[in-house]
């Protein structure tokens, strides 16, 4: 955690070091979609390469298709990685990267940078996060129990015809 001086503010190593940071942040996210594209190309072109079907049995077919489908999944997952990475991208150039964009009053403001060396492309301070999961998890909660109850209101309304 970083010290802060009387006034409460953060010493000026501290200030330095996060200028650094969102300096090299860009070269970061950069690099990281670079990684991101070679792996993307990599498995397309293996895919694309992939054996014939002459001569194999169902289960290598199946199991064939069942990595395909993984690899559509994973597409997806690290197709929203690159939007974030791009969008990170833009806020370096905006000059609003590292600030939470919640504007709650439990907020923290700036992202702490140990946050942003794991997950460069973040919008939200940990305090956010937490409470927008918290928030996701209730919405589905009641989602599921709203689901339930349809279904058991159905299934006693067909007993009755």
């Amino acid at each position: 955690m970083a010290k802060t001086t009387k006034t409460g503010a953060a010493p000026v190593e501290d200030k330095k070091l996060r200028r650094e940071f969102l300096k090299n942040a860009e070269e970061t996210l950069r690099e990281t979609k670079k990684q991101l594209l070679r792996e993307i190309q990599d498995r397309v072109k293996t895919e694309t390469e992939g054996s014939k079907d002459e001569g194999r049995d169902t289960y290598d077919l199946a199991s064939d298709e069942r990595d395909r489908e993984i690899n559509f999944i994973l597409t997806d997952r690290e197709r929203e990685k690159l939007l974030a990475i791009d969008e990170a991208l833009q806020r370096i150039k905006d000059k609003t990267y590292g600030i939470c964009e919640c504007g709650c009053d439990n907020c923290e403001g700036e992202i702490r940078l140990g946050r942003l060396q794991v997950l460069p492309f973040t919008r939200l301070c940990v305090r956010c996060q937490e409470e927008q999961e918290k928030e996701s998890k209730m919405q589905r909660k009641f989602e599921d129990e709203r689901s339930y109850r349809k279904l058991a209101i159905t299934d006693t309304e067909e007993d009755v015809f």
